[in-house]
């Protein structure tokens, strides 16, 4: 006798999911919105890392010597038209005046308290010589002063004495005029005296070397314990005659050997631009501030020389820098 299997009830068939629709889910919305979630932050990483740091989020890159951030390069300076140029030439950056101080007389430096490249302002000491001599001599004079007073006191009185005696005819004329004279003596003897003392007090004055000029140094000659004198003995191996060498960077000038052919292209406060060979970004305004009365036969050149105007610290003297003259 087979056994039927009993029929599932109305209710439990409609439950029953069919063999071919098992595993096959919709994407709802909470999937999508996942997955777009996910592609947004992707895109926000890759944006962050590849795009400039404008706001801070990453450091800056230090560079490796100094540490600091680097520097932006300055806009190059837009170049003179060829027409605007008459002449283009080269010299030498020179500052205008260029001084050396030397001393009046034959001492030894004591004390020397600048270096090559220290900036001084003027009346600023830049070096003291001996004046332990001089400071005697003072000395000396001021006794002399002393010793010409008594002197005259003592003329003086001697005069008066005279005087009364001649009055009384006990002296001779003769006697009173050596008396004049004595008193006369002693009195110059005292001007003779403060001459000395001031002569003295100028030299020790002289032994303080300050600095004529506000500028920079740019040699120092001598050492402490050097003997320096105000003229050579001939040779080499003799004391020095200067002190130290100095000038004012803020005025400087390029110095050129302008080609006689070139002279008609060039006046007097002609405009120009300076570029210095080292630095061929940098450009600066200049003119024609000199040009020499006489020119040098053998090398068939005269002498010009252009101010620079508002010069920095990148013009260093002894520099090559080109010039163009510009056409008025």
């Amino acid at each position: 006798m087979s056994s039927t299997p009993p029929s599932s009830p109305p209710a439990l068939s409609k439950l029953r999911i069919a063999p071919g629709k098992k595993g096959r889910r919709k994407a709802g919305p909470f999937m999508l919105l996942l997955i777009i979630l996910c592609i947004v932050g992707a895109v926000a990483v890759v944006y962050a890392f590849t795009m400039k740091d404008e706001r801070g989020f990453f450091p800056a890159k230090k560079s490796s010597t100094t540490g600091a951030a680097p520097v932006t390069a300055p806009k190059p300076v837009v170049p003179l038209k060829p027409g605007d140029v008459a002449l283009t030439v080269s010299g030498y950056v020179v500052p205008r005046e260029r001084i050396e101080l030397s001393p009046r007389f034959q001492a030894m430096v004591k004390w020397i308290g600048v270096r090559k490249g220290d900036m001084v302002r003027k009346d600023d000491v830049l070096v003291r010589l001996d004046d332990a001599e001089y400071r005697a001599k003072a000395l000396e004079a001021e006794g002399q002063i002393a010793k010409a007073h008594a002197d005259l006191a003592n003329a003086e009185a001697n005069l008066k004495r005279q005087i009364e005696l001649s009055n009384r005819n006990i002296e001779s004329a003769r006697a009173l005029d050596d008396a004049r004279r004595a008193r006369d003596v002693a009195a110059a003897m005292i001007t003779v005296a403060k001459g000395q003392l001031a002569q003295a007090q100028n030299y020790i004055e002289w032994c303080v070397i300050r600095s004529p000029i506000s500028g920079t140094i740019l040699e120092k000659l001598v050492e402490a314990d050097e003997l320096v004198t105000p003229m050579t003995f001939g040779g080499s191996r003799g004391p020095s005659t200067a002190l130290v060498s100095m000038a004012d960077l803020n005025d400087l000038q390029v110095e050129i050997d302008l080609n006689e052919a070139d002279l008609a292209k060039i006046h007097l406060k002609q405009p120009c631009r300076v570029s210095p060979e080292a630095y061929p970004d940098k450009t600066y305004h200049g003119f024609v501030a000199e040009i020499a009365p006489e020119a040098n036969r053998q090398k068939g050149t005269l002498q010009i020389k252009v101010q620079v105007q508002n010069p920095d610290r990148f013009l260093t003297p002894e520099l090559s820098a080109k010039v163009d003259f510009i056409k008025d």
